[in-house]
């Protein structure tokens, strides 16, 4: 209930000063498809980036609207995990724009293939850490998790605690003031050595996140969907923002654009349409 009056409430702008935050298918949906299986997949990939083959355009959250390749399986999850969360994000109507936080509107260009339907506020601090940061916590805010939402700050490297920060005060309102203040003083330099390293995409999960720290800035994305083979292949959906502050996006494949917005990951170069990560960026949440 706190979480759905959150996305909905008129985000109030905090007086913290900005630091940018990127520095230092269901069943049904897959026998909608079945008549096309005998067809060249490369036949459906769009002018947009992505293979419509695995769009159902009227799903409207991530579970919903992209149907698994042949062959493989959605990782199914509790509605208490993580990864139930994240594959039920509600995402805007297909063919929706990415918009920033002044109301501008980021040009598809191949870059995305749907946008998660978030409020981010009004001020350019929603970027690319932040909006991992911010999945993770209204995750742990739905659960009522509170004395979990925790995020080190770049300045000392020491967590700034959500129930230390609202002192009683548990409306989604001051949840947002919170995740400003967060967004003003960590970034993906913070972030990157809060979390534990992955030691090879291949034990990626759903929720895990590529960060680089970059010189002088960096990037982060998550993993908001997964699903796996028999031979333990698996297969993710990616999503980030960028700068300036924007909506989260789940991305296309620019290498595979048979299989986009699916990515198949192996180690070493992950090339996303925005930024090239290495498998060695992978981290991952401690609980």
């Amino acid at each position: 209930m706190m979480l759905h009056l959150f996305h909905t409430l008129l985000l109030i702008p905090s007086l913290i000063l900005s630091a940018t935050a990127c520095q230092s298918g269901s069943g049904n949906a897959e026998s909608d498809i079945s008549n096309r299986d005998s067809l060249p997949s490369e036949n459906y990939v769009s002018n947009e980036g992505y293979n419509t083959i695995w769009i159902k355009s009227d799903g409207m959250t991530v579970k919903d609207r992209f149907i698994t390749p042949q062959g493989y399986q959605r990782k199914t999850y509790q509605a208490n995990e993580f990864g139930y969360f994240l594959q039920h994000l509600p995402l805007k109507k297909m063919g929706s724009e990415v918009l920033y936080y002044n109301g501008n509107v980021k040009a598809q260009n191949k870059i995305y293939v749907s946008v998660v339907n978030l409020p981010i506020g009004t001020r350019d601090l929603h970027q690319c850490a932040d909006a991992v940061m911010r999945l993770r916590a209204d995750y742990l805010y739905q659960q009522k998790r509170f004395k979990e939402i925790h995020f080190n700050f770049l300045s000392d490297g020491k967590p700034r605690y959500y129930t230390d920060y609202i002192k009683g005060d548990y409306s989604a309102k001051k949840y947002w003031k919170y995740m400003e203040y967060i967004f003003a003083y960590a970034n993906t330099a913070s972030l990157h050595d809060e979390l534990p390293t992955v030691s090879s995409v291949r034990n990626i999960k759903i929720g895990d996140t590529f960060i680089q720290k970059g010189n002088p800035i960096g990037h982060a994305i998550i993993a908001v969907d997964m699903a796996e083979n028999e031979q333990g292949e698996k297969l993710v959906l990616l999503a980030q923002s960028y700068m300036p502050a924007q909506e989260i996006q789940i991305l296309n494949n620019p290498n595979d654009p048979k299989l986009s917005p699916w990515y198949k990951l192996k180690d070493g170069v992950i090339l996303t349409p925005e930024w090239k990560f290495k498998s060695e960026n992978l981290k991952t949440w401690k609980n």
